[in-house]
């Protein structure tokens, strides 16, 4: 058994943790603060399909050494997760390599919402964690962008008491944007924020949030980035309607400015905003607007990232990173502890009925490191934080009682 000693909580309370081993051992914490395991309720692990870009050996890697025990994985693989056959395929396949590489990830897997193939979600309604929609055009041909398919998947979801998550960008208005951008000659990548602006992703949380008035749906809104949005999911909330959002670390913590530096890989869907959004979901964070940060982990190859506007994907990759963000920003005064906890852990157990789990990760608060591509653990090697220096990381994950260190992880890519 392996015994751990001298963590606190971050109320400061000494904490001793324990972790089945077949030999003795004696770990010294002292000056660590536990954290409970961390969930993140997106992430795009890219199996099947894509395994070239990320694989569930490489995924789990990049997730323990983030401090993220749970996962909660995308249906936009190839093929996409819209049958009870292709999940069960889906799901042997991660079991088979979590084995490979010993790491015990707790996981979940989210439905996409397919218009043909609707009558397959109560058959999976026990084993997927919610229906995806795609209100818009994202990475993969998954896409509910009328009004009656809308509505039917809704009324499904709710009888079938499954949470739907929105990818909330409208898809008429992007077509509409692109075609007028594309009118006007060449397209930068700082072109992506003005074709896919603030009105698109408006006008579908509107749309989202009025079925979940008229079907009493659970309603997830993935990636929130705008002031906008927070306007109408306050809203929503003070109305009573079951609607809960989602930020991510990219953008609390990138903006626009961020084109001429990081180029393609900058690019991201709903894109990279302007710089007083950042501010005014932080204050969301604050006041309970914002439920959860997911990674939206969504890795691709350099090569893919550093072609032209319109040939680069959209996506990046952001498990190992989200932590040591979040805890900078708890020194610079902009979050508590507990708002972390809740934004990682709690909020979404409450969310998605989730137990509470023995796990934990222990970080060093003041720990100070700039992020490396080359101690990355991810398949796709790289940042868009690359050279940022962090302070506060993870040391140790616990996960199932099994311990690992994350030092000598990172060491060995």
């Amino acid at each position: 058994m392996i015994t751990i000693t001298g963590a606190k909580s971050i109320s400061g309370q000494p904490l001793t943790l324990t972790c089945a081993n077949q030999t003795h051992q004696t770990i010294d914490a002292t000056g660590l603060i536990a954290l409970p395991g961390l969930i993140d309720p997106h992430v795009h692990f890219r199996t099947p399909g894509m395994e070239y870009k990320e694989d569930w050996r490489t995924g789990a890697m990049a997730a323990i050494c983030g401090g993220y025990t749970t996962v909660f994985d995308m249906p936009n693989t190839i093929p996409p997760t819209i049958s009870a056959a292709l999940l069960q395929e889906k799901i042997a396949l991660i079991d088979s390599q979590l084995k490979e590489v010993a790491i015990p990830l707790r996981y979940h897997l989210f439905f996409g919402a397919d218009k043909k193939h609707f009558s397959e979600v109560h058959q999976v309604k026990n084993a997927v964690i919610g229906i995806k929609v795609f209100m818009g055009c994202s990475t993969g041909n998954l896409v509910i962008d009328d009004d009656e398919s809308l509505h039917a998947i809704f009324a499904i979801a709710a009888t079938q008491n499954l949470i739907v998550a929105v990818h909330a960008e409208d898809e008429d208005r992007l077509k509409s944007q692109k075609k007028h951008f594309q009118d006007q000659g060449a397209l930068s990548y700082s072109h992506h924020s003005e074709i896919r602006d603030v009105q698109a992703a408006c006008l579908a949380v509107a749309k989202a949030i009025e079925l979940c008035r008229i079907y009493r749906t659970r309603l997830y809104i993935l990636h929130v980035s705008t002031a906008d949005e927070i306007a109408l999911i306050k809203k929503a909330k003070e109305e009573g309607l079951p609607v809960h959002a989602e930020t991510t670390p990219h953008h609390l913590f990138l903006n626009q400015d961020s084109y001429p530096q990081l180029q393609g890989r900058a690019v991201v869907n709903p894109p990279l905003r302007e710089l007083h959004h950042n501010t005014a979901l932080m204050e969301a964070i604050r006041a309970g607007i914002i439920d959860t940060i997911g990674s939206d982990h969504a890795p691709h190859t350099q090569q893919e990232k550093a072609k032209p506007y319109g040939e680069c994907p959209s996506g990046m990759p952001g498990i190992e990173t989200t932590l040591p963000l979040l805890l900078t920003a708890y020194h610079q005064g902009l979050l508590t502890l507990e708002h972390i906890v809740a934004l990682t852990s709690t909020r979404a157990e409450t969310i998605f009925g989730l137990p509470k789990t023995a796990d934990w990760v222990l970080v060093d608060m003041d720990r100070e490191a700039v992020v490396d591509p080359l101690k990355l653990k991810t398949k796709c090697a790289w940042s868009a934080f690359s050279g940022r220096l962090l302070r506060g990381w993870p040391i140790y994950t616990i996960l199932k009682e099994q311990c690992f260190f994350l030092d000598d992880l990172r060491e060995n890519r």
